[in-house]
């Protein structure tokens, strides 16, 4: 059962688009190992996270897994950002809950396969949180630069009620602010 609808998430989107330019295409998009990138929108009663990265930022390599160890570190990964509440702590004025969680990577074998560069995999997920206060929410605490270590730096487009702006947060900050301004 979805309890994101597909057609919020394309309001959602739709809206990002309009707000904040993005890569027209697969092919202008940034590949850059330590980066990550999130869109997140406050809508309504939800707060959703859209995340691009590559996926060494997570395993330390951008291809299928061969070897047992590079299995364990893919499926570790994988348990990990499914557990996305772990990594994304929302302001708990907004009183959150993890809903939907879906997860793409051609190299581990994750949704559909979208065009990409040869030779370099990504990793990106979808993360939507029912709130029952959405709006209220200020900040978000990631957990993300502590749980991997590759990572650098994270960029955010942010859309809220209140205005759209970007972030960008560099190791070891943790607090990302969804109020406009500094």
């Amino acid at each position: 059962m979805n309890l994101f609808p597909r057609a919020f998430r394309a309001l959602v989107c739709t809206g990002l688009v309009a707000a904040m330019p993005l890569a027209a295409s697969a092919q202008a998009r940034a590949h850059v190992h330590g980066q990550m990138k999130l869109d997140i929108a406050v809508e309504g009663p939800t707060v959703v996270i859209e995340m691009e990265s590559p996926l060494d930022n997570f395993v330390g390599f951008e291809h299928a897994p061969a070897t047992e160890a590079e299995k364990k570190a893919a499926g570790d990964v994988v348990a990990q950002l499914r557990a996305a509440d772990q990594l994304f702590k929302i302001d708990p004025a907004a009183n959150c809950k993890l809903g939907p969680v879906h997860l793409r990577s051609a190299a581990l074998g994750l949704g559909k396969a979208e065009p990409g560069s040869e030779g370099h995999a990504d990793l990106d997920g979808s993360f939507a949180f029912n709130c029952t206060q959405a709006p209220e929410a200020k900040f978000i605490e990631l957990g993300l630069f502590g749980a991997f270590k590759a990572l650098r730096q994270i960029d955010a487009q942010i859309v809220t009620p209140a205005g759209q702006f970007k972030r960008s947060l560099k190791r070891p900050a943790t607090r990302l602010s969804l109020v406009g301004g500094k």
